[in-house]
């Protein structure tokens, strides 16, 4: 089945929690994980990679948290998915070919043209157009 990770959902919920905010606005994690219901340590570790990624500021301090840093209509959700969790592929073999069953494979190429279609499809959209508020 094909679905949206925890990760990328907790993700895109934080930053429209964010974009909800007056600009420039600090938002803790444990502010958004609790307005969600959302696990604090799984959504705390999502920011910080957000952070890392430059998507959010972290800001330290006793009213730390964290504010939008990058510009969301510039961002695919493609390069988003890859930025959260890594490489955005059906099955391994489209960025990984240390399959075994990779020189018998008859679903491969068919397998290959859905998933170059659903990156070209995510490729079209930004975070902006899921976050919006």
């Amino acid at each position: 089945m094909l679905k949206i990770t925890r990760k990328i959902e907790y993700a895109l919920l934080a930053l429209r929690h964010m974009q909800a905010k007056e600009f420039g606005t600090v938002t803790s994690a444990s502010d958004i994980a609790d307005r969600y219901a959302i696990p604090n340590e799984i959504l705390a570790k999502t920011m910080q990679l957000m952070a890392r990624e430059k998507i959010v500021d972290a800001v330290k301090g006793p009213h730390g948290g964290y504010r939008i840093k990058a510009d969301l209509n510039k961002i695919t959700l493609t390069e988003f998915f890859e930025k959260v969790e890594g490489p955005l592929g059906l099955m391994d073999c489209y960025f990984d070919s240390g399959c075994v069953q990779i020189d018998c494979c008859t679903i491969r190429s068919p397998i290959q043209k859905i998933n170059d279609s659903l990156r070209k499809m995510f490729s079209n959209m930004t975070v902006r157009e899921i976050t919006s508020v």
